[in-house]
């Protein structure tokens, strides 16, 4: 193996450890966002075999973020694509290792499509930059999706720059089978659409674009391998209104509109939950936001995470292949301009696909900012590079001594949500008992969601607390259970429900 492979698998295993141990530290693998309960809660019933559940008689009070009702069942919200390969994760009891896995992949495969569109040198800085980037631990040690969509993109842009030649628009002759590429091509773009569709979209457009380039130079040529891409694509992409058709009767319905009835696409009344709905300058807005974020997470480098992106596309200007795989960010903000709310917790997560390029893109612009596209040395020359790389050096120490555990430190006990709080349950060892929470917002009742099916195996059911009265309805419906009260912290308390449950007025 080749000093610079080498030297990729070790970035690689840097990125491995980082996820896990952000995983472990930060998020403490937790479920913390409504979206990563869901995804969690769907991944557990997809590893018993099913892919709903009968509701619960009391729904309301023993809701889970983001599962939806109809029909008579329960059922997340979000597509397949995630929550099964979570589910993997649970039969080999390890979900928390499924986002640092797909990260590290992500790590290689982004070494992979900086030495495809440039070279070696570029590949590596990529990947180095990738493992150190804040934006990517988080996403790493959270239970989102975002993981999966990036590994996913990746294949399908290094399938389709192996099979296509970008540059002149003609058809490449490729090391690997040209079959098995396009059939890896179709396979994750469908695999795409079954986790995050509309982050499918943005990543497909540009190549969409490029093929209808190249069926119009060579549709005889094009055509075939197109077809394959598509149909595949297609194939994985009907799915999804079978899914839905499975979960809710209807394949049109979204379950998104089952939790909000407003979580649409587009613009207009009833789209978004502003008076008037969705529109442009909410649009706008939106991006602008969730791009503040990305100014600081991208490297870590606060308010100047960009810095190197107008030099990588000056660099690349000439590279068909490079523009093309940078195309992918623009794309997704069009099309998530579409979608009514933002994202900045996490970093700006909906165009965390895009990570290829502006990661390939930083690479290009660092090395020539430094001078190392220029063949031979002078004495202005290592000047050069020496102070570039002096100033990387701080900047990337600044990053991982003060920005790096800043801000994944602002994310553990996320919303009060943590095993502290988890403590005074697993310490009385109920074996079986109804759990009833009190708590004026959902987080502190979702912190001990894990605790009872089918998140775990175990005879613990928990209820969001309603008053006397509403709790002793649901306690009528567990007869000879043992009752609790739990108080959220600091300290958390367990406390027996038996006597105020008794003494409830009728």
């Amino acid at each position: 193996m080749r000093r610079s492979s080498l030297l990729a698998v070790a970035i690689t295993l840097l990125a491995l450890v980082i996820g896990l141990g952000a995983t472990r530290w930060v998020f403490e693998g937790l479920p913390h966002l409504e979206d990563e309960f869901a995804y969690l809660w769907e991944a557990h019933v997809m590893a018993d075999g099913q892919i709903r559940l009968p509701e619960p008689e009391h729904a309301k009070p023993m809701l889970v973020p983001f599962v939806v009702q109809a029909e008579g069942f329960r059922f997340g919200k979000y597509p397949p694509g995630f929550p099964a390969a979570l589910a993997i994760g649970i039969w080999a009891n390890a979900a928390g290792a499924v986002n640092p896995i797909l990260g590290a992949l992500a790590v290689w495969l982004i070494y992979r499509l900086g030495t495809r569109i440039v070279d070696e040198r570029v590949g590596l800085v990529a990947a180095g930059l990738t493992a150190i980037s804040p934006f990517f631990a988080v996403q790493s040690g959270t239970l989102m999706s975002h993981n999966l969509s990036l590994a996913l993109g990746a294949v399908f842009a290094l399938a389709w720059f192996d099979r296509f030649r970008v540059e002149g628009g003609t058809i490449a002759d490729p090391r690997i089978p040209a079959r098995m590429l396009e059939v890896l091509a179709g396979l994750s773009l469908g695999l795409l659409v079954l986790t995050r569709p509309l982050t499918a979209v943005g990543v497909a457009l540009p190549f969409v674009v490029h093929g209808l380039v190249m069926l119009r130079r060579s549709a005889r040529e094009a055509w075939p391998p197109l077809a394959m891409i598509a149909g595949l694509t297609g194939l994985l992409t009907l799915i999804l209104p079978l899914w839905q058709a499975a979960l809710t009767g209807d394949p049109t319905q979204n379950p998104y509109a089952l939790w909000w009835p407003y979580d649409k696409l587009g613009f207009g009344a009833g789209v978004g939950n502003v008076p008037g709905g969705h529109n442009l300058t909410l649009a706008w807005l939106n991006t602008r936001f969730s791009l503040r974020a990305g100014l600081h997470d991208l490297l870590g480098w606060p308010y100047i995470s960009w810095i190197l992106l107008p030099f990588g596309l000056w660099t690349l200007r000439r590279n068909r292949d490079g523009l093309l795989l940078a195309a992918v960010f623009p794309s997704l903000l069009v099309v998530y301009s579409l979608y009514w709310i933002g994202a900045w917790l996490l970093g700006p997560r909906y165009y965390y696909a895009a990570l290829p390029g502006l990661m390939v893109l930083s690479a290009a612009g660092l090395l020539w900012v430094g001078g190392w596209f220029v063949e031979g040395v002078t004495r202005v020359l290592r000047a050069r590079r020496l102070a570039t790389l002096g100033v990387v050096c701080l900047l990337v120490a600044g990053n991982l001594i003060f920005y790096w555990p800043m801000r994944l430190g602002s994310l553990r006990g996320l919303y009060g949500i943590s095993r502290a709080e988890l403590a005074p349950v697993e310490e009385a060892r109920i074996g079986r008992g109804l759990i009833f929470v009190h708590a004026d917002r959902w987080m502190p009742y979702g912190n001990l969601l894990t605790l009872e099916p089918p998140f775990s195996k175990s005879d613990l059911r928990i209820a969001w607390s309603n008053g006397d009265d509403a709790d002793r309805g649901v306690a009528a419906s567990y007869p000879g259970w043992p009752t609790f009260d739990y108080w959220p912290g600091p300290p958390p308390r367990l406390t027996s429900a038996d006597e105020r449950l008794g003494s409830a007025s009728p």
